[in-house]
């Protein structure tokens, strides 16, 4: 299923990446221990954190994820979504808690 339909369906915003929302996302992850997240999670899954620093980025580029999923109404700064245009970072964001999004995701994939 692509980005651009999670998007659509599920109400997210667009931080940064609008380019690439028609890339497909394949699975799932949830965490906030960057160094876990690079482990862990797997290319083409859809990444639900409260984290919104500039490592994010980063973690997001060495696990190329589809895109991060900003969860409980966090907002990225400017400085990020500068580096996740440059890094062409899908950023994402939602006010519905992790949980939430985490079931809704694994919803939709089973959808597509």
């Amino acid at each position: 299923m692509k980005l651009r339909d999670f998007v659509n369906d599920m109400g997210l915003r667009v931080f940064a990446g609008e380019d690439n929302l028609d890339t497909e996302v394949t699975g799932g992850y949830c965490g906030d221990l960057l160094s876990w997240v690079m482990g862990r999670a797997k290319p083409g899954d859809m990444w639900i954190t409260i984290m919104s620093n500039l490592n994010t980025v980063a973690v997001a580029v060495m696990s190329d994820v589809a895109a991060v999923l900003m969860a409980e109404g966090v907002e990225p700064g400017d400085d990020v979504i500068q580096r996740a245009r440059e890094r062409d970072v899908v950023l994402l964001g939602s006010d519905e808690p992790i949980y939430e999004l985490a079931a809704a995701v694994s919803k939709k994939l089973g959808e597509g």
